[in-house]
C-alpha cells in the first residue's frame, strides 16, 4: 500500500468498466461511451478520436495505430496493424538521388499512408457495440466547442513550436503564439473530417474530399503522393506474439513492422540477467538495463522491417536457447559499444494509448501516434490535418531490411501490448514516447514482476533509457547512483522531458477492474 502522506495518486478500482488515457476529457468521454451501453473497444475508439483534438503534439487523424484487443465476440486475443504505406513513387534512390543521407524529419518524403481511420472503422464495426458514427459524435461536439489546453501539453506545444510552419501556423497556433494552458483549441474543419468519417466510414477519409486536400497539400509541398495511394488502404490483422515470462505469464506484443518484439527480448534478458538481485534505484540496475537496451535496440536497427517485404528474423529476439548465450555477453564491468552490428548477433545466434477494460471480458490496448510532436510539422491546407512523419523511420540503406521502398511500411516505434496471467487476469498496457516504448514496456513489466510494485508505483517510477549514446536520467535517482555510472563510463544527461507516458488496466481474476495512469501526462483512469 503506497504512503498516503505523500503527494502521489492511487490506483482506482470498479466493478462495471475502466479507461486510462493520457488526458482526463479523453478517458471521461471513453468512459461516458461505456455507461451508454458500449463496451471497452467502444470507450478506446472514441477516447482516440478525442485526443486527436486534446493532444494535437501527440497525435491526429492522419496517424497511423495498433491495437491488441481480447474480444468477448471472439473470446481470443486479436492483433490489428492500422500502418499505412510509403507513396508508390518513392524510393531509397529518389533519396539518395538529392544527397541525403537519411529521411528528412520534416519534409513531405517522411509522410507515409496514414492507416488509423481504417483500423477505427474496423474495430469499431467488428468488435465494438455503437458503432463508428455514435463514437464520433462528441469528438465532433468539441472540435467545434473547443477543447481547454491542459498544462503538459501547452508544455509540449510551446516546445515544438518552431516546428508549426506554413498552413501548421494557421490551425496549430493561436495568434502566432503556441496555446498555453487554459486557452481553448478548436479545430472546426476537423469536424467537417470526422462528419464525413461519422457519414461514409473510412471512404469519407480515404476517397473524398478530404483526399485531395490531403494528396494537392502534399504534392506542393514536394511530395510524390497520388489518390491511388490512398485508395487500398485497410487494416491488417496479424498474428501476435506470445512470450512466456518466469512467473508463468504471459506477455503478449505484436510483430514486425512494429518494434514489439525488441520489448520481447529486452524482458527476457532481464530475466536472464536476474535483474531483480539489485535495488530498483540502483546504479547495477540501470547498468545492466542500458546494456540489455544497447543489445536489443541495435537488434532491432539490424534486422526489423516490413515482413511483406523482408523474412524477418525473429529468433534472434525471442528464441529462449538464443537469449541465453546472448546474456553471457552482458557483464556488470564492462559497456558494449553503441549500435552492434551484424555480426554481433550472428556470432551467439509522442504518441497516444488508450487501454480499457469491462466487466464482460473485452480488453483493449490501443496505440495511436504521428510519431514526432506534431509529427513533419506540416498539415494540410483545406481541412488542417497534420502530417505525420512515419516515413523518417526508414532507412536509405540498400538492402536493408527497413529501406525505402515503394508501397512499403517502415519500422514503428509505437507498440501496443497485453499481459495475461495464469489465473485469468488480463492486463491491456503500454507507453507512449517514440524510442523508448521497447524500453519502456520491459522496465514496466520489470517494476511489478521484479520489484513487486503496485500497478500505479510502477508508473511513478523514476526512468532511464539508454539510446544514441547518451544515458537519460530522470529525476529523483540517487546522487550516487549517477556518479557511479558516470565513473563505468556513460554519457549521462538529465531527461529533458519526461521519458514517456504509460498507461495501465487490469480486469482481475476476482472481477475487479484496476486502473493506473502515468503521472508525467495530464491524464488519469476512470472507472464505473
Amino acid at each position: 500500500m503506497r504512503d498516503f502522506q505523500k503527494p502521489e495518486r492511487s490506483e482506482v478500482f470498479s466493478s462495471n468498466g475502466m479507461i486510462a488515457t493520457s488526458h482526463p476529457l479523453a478517458a471521461k468521454i471513453g468512459l461516458d461511451a461505456m455507461s451508454k451501453g458500449g463496451n471497452a473497444i467502444d470507450a478506446a475508439i472514441t477516447s482516440a478520436l478525442m485526443l486527436v483534438l486534446c493532444e494535437p503534439q501527440s497525435t491526429g487523424l492522419f496517424g497511423d495505430a495498433f491495437a491488441i484487443i481480447k474480444s468477448k465476440k471472439t473470446k481470443r486475443i486479436i492483433g490489428l496493424n492500422g500502418s499505412g504505406r510509403s507513396p508508390i513513387n518513392l524510393s531509397s534512390d529518389t533519396l539518395l538521388s538529392e544527397s541525403m543521407e537519411k529521411v528528412p524529419l520534416n519534409s513531405a518524403h517522411s509522410v507515409t499512408v496514414p492507416g488509423a481511420v481504417s483500423l477505427f472503422e474496423e474495430v469499431a464495426n467488428k468488435f465494438g457495440n455503437l458503432g463508428l458514427k455514435e463514437l464520433c459524435t462528441q469528438p465532433i461536439k468539441y472540435a467545434e466547442e473547443g477543447v481547454v489546453v491542459s498544462p503538459r501539453v501547452a508544455f509540449d506545444w510551446e516546445t515544438h513550436r518552431e516546428k508549426l510552419i506554413g498552413s501548421s501556423e494557421k490551425f496549430y497556433l493561436n495568434s502566432g503564439n503556441p496555446y498555453r494552458a487554459g486557452s481553448l483549441f478548436r479545430a472546426p474543419m476537423q469536424a467537417e473530417v470526422l462528419r464525413q468519417i461519422a457519414a461514409q466510414g473510412s471512404k469519407g477519409f480515404y476517397q473524398s474530399d478530404i483526399t485531395i486536400d490531403l494528396v494537392n497539400s502534399l504534392r506542393e509541398l514536394g511530395g510524390v503522393h497520388t489518390l491511388a495511394d490512398f485508395e487500398d488502404v485497410s487494416v491488417q490483422y496479424v498474428d501476435p506474439i506470445y512470450a512466456e515470462l518466469k512467473d508463468g505469464s504471459t506477455l503478449i506484443e505484436l510483430p514486425p513492422n512494429g518494434q514489439g518484439i525488441t520489448a520481447i527480448m529486452m524482458k527476457k534478458l532481464m530475466e536472464l540477467c536476474h535483474i531483480e538481485r539489485f535495488k530498483a534505484d540502483s546504479f547495477e540496475r540501470v547498468h545492466l538495463e542500458a546494456e540489455i537496451a544497447k543489445i536489443a535496440y541495435s537488434a532491432r536497427n539490424n534486422f526489423i522491417g516490413d515482413p511483406d517485404f523482408t523474412k524477418i528474423k525473429q529468433n534472434i529476439f525471442t528464441d529462449e536457447t538464443y537469449l541465453k548465450q546472448l546474456s553471457k555477453e552482458i557483464s556488470l564491468g564492462e559497456l558494449f559499444s553503441d549500435n552492434l552490428e551484424d555480426d554481433f548477433f550472428m556470432r551467439n545466434k509522442d504518441t497516444v494509448l488508450i487501454c480499457a477494460a469491462d466487466n464482460e471480458g473485452n480488453a483493449i490496448s490501443l496505440i495511436f501516434s504521428t510519431f514526432h510532436a506534431f509529427g513533419s510539422g506540416l498539415c494540410s491546407r483545406k481541412y488542417g490535418l497534420l502530417f505525420h512523419n512515419r516515413g523518417a523511420g526508414f532507412t536509405l540503406k540498400k538492402n536493408h531490411p527497413n529501406e525505402l521502398l515503394g508501397g512499403k511500411r517502415p519500422l514503428h516505434t509505437i507498440i501496443p501490448a497485453i499481459l495475461e496471467e495464469k489465473n485469468g487476469s488480463i492486463m491491456p498496457f503500454g507507453v507512449m514516447g517514440g524510442q523508448y516504448q521497447a524500453n519502456g514496456h520491459a522496465r514496466i513489466l520489470s517494476n511489478i514482476k521484479d520489484y513487486g510494485m503496485e500497478f500505479q508505483e510502477s508508473l511513478n517510477f523514476p526512468r532511464s533509457f539508454y539510446f544514441d549514446g547518451v544515458l537519460n536520467l530522470e529525476r529523483g535517482y540517487p546522487k550516487a547512483t549517477r556518479e557511479k555510472l558516470y565513473e563505468m563510463g556513460y554519457k549521462i544527461e538529465d531527461a529533458t522531458i519526461p521519458l514517456g507516458g504509460a498507461q495501465l488496466v487490469r480486469f482481475d481474476s476476482s472481477g475487479v477492474l484496476i486502473g493506473a495512469s502515468d503521472p508525467r501526462k495530464d491524464g488519469c483512469a476512470l472507472g464505473y
